[in-house]
């Protein structure tokens, strides 16, 4: 069975965190039966474009020492392989775009098959969930969109507001929200609602479920029955065949119980058959959407 995960920020932990003992790791993923993990470079906690650039660049040498260590660069989920680890690169903050679409090309020269439009600040391309709901996408950031829909990198979502959320799906553009959970689930600023839900459905888009435990529920306290909750109530919005998993691994300082890893992902599978789940459907929230949505905005 193929296994995605479409959020970790173990680039960046790897980069910036030295100290730190990240939660992804080739033996991790192993035990996991993760065929290919992605791989997130984040803008970081600065606002600074110079601060953001010098963080990318570590970040890329450190995924150097990655495939030195013997990991595999796939450009396309649909290249995995069962039983094979491998990662793919996505962005998470478009802020070094500037004004600069070219930069688009360079990105997806080097694998990068998704971007999260923005992440807790406002930047060239629109405003975060974390600012306000209302503020649309701006005129650079919808020339950005439309370029990397041509260039095949898929419109991220997450971080993103409520209000750039919906000009994307006016623009026709079928985005996707890497990591991100049911605001009726838990209030957070950060989560979807079910009317958000139900339009990214509709349109073809797709959603990997967030482990984050303020995500998950408003006091904190989040297990992989938790997990589990946010994966059914987004199956009766519409996206049986339209979501997965984007943990957070490496960018979260708490995890719910239970799922502390890569390594757990059996657990939650198993958690999710006793839900009722079918082996079809484990499948397709495994990889198999995340296949069928590239297949949707990027056919070969």
């Amino acid at each position: 069975m193929l296994l995605f995960d479409t959020h970790a920020d173990t680039l960046h932990c790897l980069a910036v965190h030295k100290d730190v003992t990240p939660d992804v790791n080739m033996d991790r993923l192993r035990q996991g039966g993760v065929s290919a993990q992605t791989l997130a470079l984040f803008v970081g906690g600065s606002s600074d474009l110079r601060d953001i650039a010098r963080v990318f660049d570590k970040m890329f040498r450190e995924e150097e020492k990655l495939k030195a260590a013997g990991w595999k660069q796939l450009t396309d989920y649909r290249d995995a392989v069962g039983g094979e680890n491998a990662y793919i690169l996505s962005v998470e903050g478009c802020d070094l775009l500037k004004d600069d679409l070219a930069l688009l090309g360079v990105w997806r020269k080097r694998g990068i098959r998704m971007a999260a439009l923005t992440w807790n600040y406002e930047n060239c391309v629109g405003t975060p969930a974390k600012l306000d709901h209302t503020s649309p996408l701006k005129s650079f950031g919808r020339e950005a969109v439309k370029e990397m829909v041509r260039l095949g990198i898929a419109p991220d979502t997450s971080h993103l507001n409520e209000r750039g959320f919906y000009d994307l799906l006016e623009m026709g553009v079928v985005p996707l929200a890497s990591h991100s959970c049911c605001k009726a689930l838990c209030g957070h600023r950060r989560n979807l609602s079910d009317d958000q839900l139900r339009a990214l459905f509709q349109a073809g888009g797709y959603v990997g479920v967030n482990f984050y435990p303020y995500f998950l529920n408003d006091d904190g306290e989040a297990t992989i029955d938790t997990i589990c909750d946010h994966v059914i109530h987004m199956m009766e919005m519409g996206g049986e065949k339209q979501i997965g998993f984007g943990s957070d691994f490496d960018g979260i300082e708490c995890k719910p119980r239970g799922m502390d890893g890569p390594q757990d992902f059996p657990r939650l599978l198993s958690a999710l058959r006793a839900r009722g789940l079918t082996e079809p459907l484990i499948e397709g929230l495994a990889g198999r959407n995340l296949m069928a949505y590239y297949d949707r905005v990027d056919p070969r």
